[in-house]
């Protein structure tokens, strides 16, 4: 083969690999990453009403909370303080 001939060999092959890895990238945005920035958007786009809304709502289950004589159930609790006891285990070792 002449020297221009692969030379025109490279570049189409080039293209085409160009094309195939714009594709996959496009076809993964669509099917994983789309319903996720839309609901990150959702999220993102609250107007202030709304935003003061989730706020009382927290606030109001934070107390029903602390009115509670128990705010964790046995298993909870148990599970937490392993968690704790774990995480500064941990950190001491570093």
């Amino acid at each position: 083969m002449e020297p221009r001939s692969n030379l025109k060999v490279f570049f189409i092959k080039l293209i085409s690999i160009t094309f195939a890895i714009i594709i996959i990238i496009n076809v993964f945005y669509n099917v994983f990453l789309a319903d996720k920035l839309e609901v990150l958007n959702r999220i993102s786009n609250l107007d202030k009403d709304t935003a003061d809304m989730i706020k009382d709502k927290i606030r109001d289950e934070i107390k029903s909370g602390l009115e509670k004589d128990r705010i964790l159930s046995e298993e909870d609790t148990i599970i937490i303080k392993k968690l704790i006891k774990k995480l500064s285990s941990e950190l001491r070792d570093k």
